[in-house]
C-alpha cells in the first residue's frame, strides 16, 4: 500500500518526495518537515504566525458578557496556540481572549 505525500506548501506541487526526515519539492526546491505542514490560515487562506496583526471579519459575541467584538476590530500581536480557538490575543476594549482563525483576516504590511 502506498502512502500519499502532501502537496508542497509553497507551490502546491503534487510531486513531493521523501529524503531522510524531510519532504522535498522537485519543482521549487522547498524542503520541510512533515510536522511543519500544520499551518494556521486566516479566513482567506493567508498563513498566520506569532506577532501578526489581524482584523475581525464578523461581529463576534463574547461568551458570558453582553460585549461584542465588532467587524474591522484590529488585533495586534497575536499568538498561535493549539486547540479549537487557535489564536490567543488581547482585543482592544475587551481584553484577553481566544479567537478562531476562520473569523480573522491578516493585515498586510
Amino acid at each position: 500500500m502506498t502512502r500519499t505525500l502532501p502537496a508542497c506548501p509553497d507551490c502546491a506541487s503534487t510531486f513531493t518526495y521523501e529524503m531522510d526526515a524531510l519532504l522535498v519539492c522537485p519543482e521549487c526546491g522547498h524542503e520541510w518537515t512533515p510536522q511543519a505542514e500544520a499551518r494556521v490560515r486566516d479566513a482567506v487562506g493567508n498563513i498566520l504566525s506569532d506577532g501578526d496583526t489581524v482584523t475581525v471579519i464578523k461581529d463576534l459575541k463574547v461568551r458570558g458578557t453582553s460585549s461584542v467584538v465588532k467587524v474591522g476590530t484590529k488585533v495586534r500581536g497575536i499568538r498561535l496556540v493549539e486547540g479549537d480557538h487557535d489564536i490567543d490575543c488581547k482585543v482592544p476594549g475587551i481584553g484577553q481572549m481566544g479567537l478562531k482563525s476562520q473569523f480573522v483576516k491578516k493585515v498586510s504590511g
